[in-house]
């Protein structure tokens, strides 16, 4: 719990520090050419980080199956505390990549570890995703909060510096735990495998890496792995330019400080001289959508444990679909009506994490359940990036309601997919 909560406290607080770059920086300077800095080249830079977190996951959940989960757990808490300092100290665009990169390539093997130790080490998985989700929620919550209430002090560089601070510490609190991870897997879980390879399989060279993905996807984790990939897509996709998009709705506008805060005191403590004496609405409306997501993945565990989570899919997807069409629709009528809908769509965005993990679990064997979570996260966060690049190209060259649109498309295909494998999928 505390390592995803680190993890999802520097993913999300990335779309914060984009509202800044789209300001400071001009030009992408790769010395053979230069590109501008908007929304379509930007969305790029922080595709590639976020690609790379989803991509490492593959790799990442081989490496849980072979090492175990505390160590790599351990390696990722320390490399995300070294790419928030490199962050820190980014002068430029370029640099800026290279810590996303980093922070990508440290982070990607935490959702296999975890999740691998959870579908392994507790009996109530339901309960257990619950709680792991909530723990990730209040990062990815607290996270962008912190960052935007220490922006009105200091510099964005100063904050990225002070964020790589926790997770350092969490990693010297990781190295010291201790703990059974396969106390769930128990000698009646082998035999209703049956007696095969299901239960204590693992990947132990390429040949088994290749036959082992075969058979996940001989079955029908093939269309767990479609839902997987649409839930990224859409998530990446409405949360990366989500603090800009709420920037130009109807009663979204900056509030000087002032209007609070006497004058002298602001002098005081230096926000007149720094020149930033403003809030903006927009960074805080965010971070509270994503808090009320804690409710959701509390919601989505209790009801992984009390319905078919196939099921789920299909009405949580579906539900999705008609908050992207109607989005924006009630977002312009208002700070009210934005305030409500954002909210809904806060909650019903972290509902289907629990949902899909848990149903990854029904149709994998535990033997190789860190390949399984690699392969899902590789769907979630490797292909999912891409909806940072598609958002940032399609309001560059299009229109918000366009983008909504492609997202309620994305949300339809993955209900489909859960309509289908509760009507004619089998688990493992």
């Amino acid at each position: 719990m505390l390592a995803h909560g680190m993890v999802h406290t520097y993913e999300l607080s990335v779309p914060i520090f984009v509202t800044i770059w789209l300001l400071e920086f001009n030009v992408i300077d790769l010395g053979i050419a230069q590109f501008p800095v908007n929304p379509a080249t930007l969305g790029l830079v922080v595709t590639a980080g976020y690609g790379l977190f989803g991509l490492g996951a593959l790799p990442g959940g081989v490496l849980v199956d072979r090492l175990g989960s505390r160590r790599l757990i351990t390696l990722c808490l320390l490399g995300m505390s070294a790419s928030f300092f490199v962050l820190g100290v980014a002068p430029g665009v370029l640099a800026i990549a290279f810590a996303l990169l980093m922070w990508g390539a440290a982070a990607s093997v935490y959702h296999p570890a975890g999740l691998a130790l959870i579908s392994k080490g507790v009996e109530e998985r339901g309960t257990g995703f619950a709680y792991h989700g909530i723990a990730g929620n209040i990062g990815i919550g607290l996270g962008p909060l912190v960052a935007a209430i220490m922006l009105l002090f200091v510099d964005w560089r100063v904050v990225a510096i002070v964020l790589a601070v926790p997770a350092l510490l969490a990693a010297l609190f990781a190295y010291r735990a201790e703990f059974d991870e396969t106390a769930a897997v128990t000698a009646s879980a082998a035999e209703t495998d049956g007696g095969d390879s299901k239960a204590d399989a693992s990947v132990e060279s390429w040949s088994e890496f290749v036959g082992e993905s075969k058979r996940l996807f001989a079955g029908s984790f093939v269309f767990v792995f479609v839902v997987v990939m649409c839930s990224g897509l859409y998530y990446r996709g409405v949360l990366t330019f989500l603090p800009q998009l709420l920037a130009g709705l109807p009663g979204v506008d900056p509030v000087s400080l002032s209007a609070f805060i006497p004058g002298d005191l602001l002098a005081s403590i230096g926000l007149e001289a720094s020149g930033d004496s403003q809030l903006n609405p927009e960074r805080y409306i965010y971070s509270g959508l994503l808090i009320i997501g804690v409710l959701g993945q509390y919601a989505g565990g209790k009801l992984t444990d009390s319905v078919a989570p196939e099921k789920g899919i299909a009405g949580a997807f579906g539900a999705l679909a008609v908050l992207a069409l109607v989005f924006l629709p009630v977002a312009n009528l208002g700070i009210g009506p934005l305030l409500v809908v954002a909210a809904i769509l806060g909650f019903a965005l972290f509902v289907v994490q629990p949902l899909y993990q848990a149903t990854v679990a029904e149709y994998t064997p535990a033997g190789t359940r860190g390949l399984s979570y690699g392969y899902t996260y590789l769907g979630v966060f490797g292909v999912g990036a891409l909806g940072g690049a598609i958002a940032g190209g399609i309001l560059e060259y299009a229109s918000p309601g366009v983008l909504f649109v492609t997202l309620a498309g994305f949300a339809a295909v993955a209900s489909l997919v859960g309509v289908y494998l509760s009507r004619n999928a089998s688990t493992v």
